[in-house]
């Protein structure tokens, strides 16, 4: 893949996705539901891939990603333009509305979350946040006209895997210090929720203007 996944992969993990992964070492079973966690993930990411990949072949020459034909071209500059619009609209909004922001409320219960749901929260996060069914739909649209298999995004669903699972290494290598910090980050989080929305509408704008 000639795409840039590490700007991808985190963009996939930010906002509500890592708040999940933070929220998860500090529940009542820590591994065990962050392990299901990291399974709902790759599982996800996997089968968003490979449907977004599916979809690109069943359009073939519909779909162009490399400037195939002007009419291509024009097409994606003002699909282009208008989702860096929305993006920047969606940051404004995000910062005019900050005083009042919140997390979803579904994330508190996720303290005592059981493996099972655990697994349920990370398949339907991926599987639902439209800027991860995005970047699926660019990875997969890449592989297709490339000719690449699948195989070619396990750099990217690993990476993905491996950004989700940052919160649970820090809880497992640093297990006293984590067990006190964990629950600072998660309150930090939820404050300034809307600043984090903002961060990942930049990475993503990034990413649409240098073509991802």
């Amino acid at each position: 893949m000639t795409l840039q996944i590490l700007p991808l992969a985190i963009t996939m993990m930010a906002g509500p996705q890592i708040m999940s992964a933070i929220v998860l070492v500090t529940s009542q079973r820590a591994v065990r539901s962050s392990l299901a966690f990291l399974l709902g993930v790759a599982v996800a990411a996997t089968a968003g891939v490979a449907v977004a990949r599916g979809l690109a072949a069943l359009l073939g020459n519909a779909v162009h990603i490399d400037g195939e034909s002007h009419t291509a071209s024009v097409v994606g500059k003002v699909v282009q333009i208008v989702l860096v619009g929305l993006l920047i609209l969606l940051a404004v909004k995000n910062y005019v509305q900050r005083s009042t922001s919140k997390p979803p409320k579904w994330l508190s219960t996720l303290l005592t979350a059981s493996p099972a749901t655990a697994f349920k929260t990370g398949l339907v996060l991926i599987l639902t946040m439209p800027s991860d069914v995005i970047i699926m739909l660019t990875v997969g649209t890449n592989l297709e006209h490339r000719d690449l298999g699948l195989v070619a995004a396990v750099p990217f669903i690993a990476l993905t895997v491996l950004v989700a699972a940052l919160p649970l290494i820090a809880y497992l290598l640093f297990h006293r210090r984590a067990v006190t910090a964990m629950p600072k980050v998660r309150e930090w989080m939820n404050s300034n929720s809307w600043l984090i929305n903002i961060v990942v509408c930049g990475i993503f704008i990034a990413l649409v203007l240098s073509g991802g």
